[in-house]
């Protein structure tokens, strides 16, 4: 389909929900009503867009006939302001092209990161943890609520695993491209030799769920109460309030320990466990699909190495686009907004290529 075609049915359909949204049918089913709203908050700015571009072009035209008059003031200030703007059209095309790009359907929602210990052992543990720090103190500067939701402490103080809530509008569509295999090159502190030793860490990146995007039935899961599990640390509550669930047919457990009432730590576990079945969804309609990127930007795979961060040289590459920056301790500190935008940008690159395929 022609861009022009899209464009013009983008605007139909806002035209469209533009008048459903007025009819008091559809504001009595807040469901189909929230859904409506969103999409309508969607296609607003693309339209806004679209109509600019139509409106320049059209101007351009006007100036571009009375160039033609026989009043020479008026075919000079006519030639002035079409030479001035004779460029805008192309850029506002640009604009809209990338608009039009296929999103995410996620990527305004809030995450559940889960990060566990691979190869390695202690030292893993403890890079478990950098990356725990890391991306909280990046969450906080951009201005997300960070929860903790379960941890599995090491005696070192590390993470055999850790989960947390992300909260914030777009909050997947900047933490998205982080799962994968994380692998660090450093020499351990127990290590007398100063060898260096690699380790590595998987990460998951999972959008929040709500209960009418996965239908769980209560009679597929076991619901135990447990202790929580660590290593003392003193954020980590030591009740029987901690609960584990497991989806018999999938065979998928999850754990909250953090809330101090079981009933809190219950929601938010069938929160991660929506989340996981969720996932496990996608990727069955993705491999359906078979539209598999070469960047993940790529292939999202877990079993993929997609960074590496290595202590001596100071330097942290990302594999999937060659992208390296050479800042280790300002990058651990949170800042790692110029990474993620290399990645989207990336991500936008292949989306246009394919699109023009």
């Amino acid at each position: 389909m022609a861009l022009s075609d899209k464009l013009k049915e983008v605007e139909e359909r806002y035209l469209q929900i533009e008048k459903l949204l007025s009819e008091p049918g559809v504001a009595s089913d807040p469901q189909n009503f929230a859904k409506l709203s969103k999409e309508y908050k969607t296609l607003s700015p693309i339209v806004e867009k679209y109509r600019e571009y139509r409106a320049s072009v059209e101007a351009l035209e006007e100036a571009k006939a009375l160039m033609e008059s026989s009043d020479a003031e008026l075919r000079e200030l006519a030639s002035a302001e079409y030479y001035r703007d004779k460029d805008i059209p192309v850029r506002l095309i640009e604009e809209l092209t990338l608009m039009l790009l296929p999103r995410d359907e996620n990527d305004d929602k809030n995450v559940i990161v889960e990060i566990r210990a691979g190869a390695g052992g202690d030292e893993a543990a403890l890079f478990a943890a950098v990356l725990y720090r890391m991306y909280t103190m990046y969450a906080e500067s951009k201005r997300f609520r960070v929860s903790l939701l379960s941890a599995n402490e090491t005696e070192l103080g590390g993470f055999r695993e850790v989960t947390f809530m992300v909260e914030g509008n777009g909050a997947y569509s900047r933490f998205r491209f982080e799962s994968g295999v994380h692998r660090v090159q450093r020499v351990p502190e127990t290590e007398s030799q100063g060898r260096i030793h690699t380790s590595t860490v998987t990460v998951a990146v999972l959008p929040e769920v709500e209960e009418v995007e996965v239908e769980i039935n209560p009679a597929d899961i076991i619901l135990e109460s447990c202790k929580s599990s660590g290593a003392g640390g003193q954020h980590i509550n030591k009740t029987e309030s901690a609960v584990r669930l497991t989806h018999k047919p999938t065979g998928i457990v999850v754990e909250c320990q953090q809330e101090r009432s079981q009933l809190q730590n219950r929601e938010k576990a069938m929160q991660m466990l929506r989340a996981k079945l969720y996932e496990i969804k996608r990727n069955e309609q993705d491999e359906k699909i078979a539209s598999t990127r070469k960047s993940q930007v790529g292939s999202g795979e877990r079993c993929e190495k997609i960074r590496t961060y290595n202590y001596p040289q100071s330097r942290i590459t990302d594999h999937r686009i060659n992208y390296s920056v050479y800042s280790l301790d300002d990058f651990l500190s949170g800042n790692i907004d110029g990474m993620i935008d290399a990645l989207i940008a990336a991500d936008t690159a292949e989306k246009l290529r394919n699109s023009e395929e």
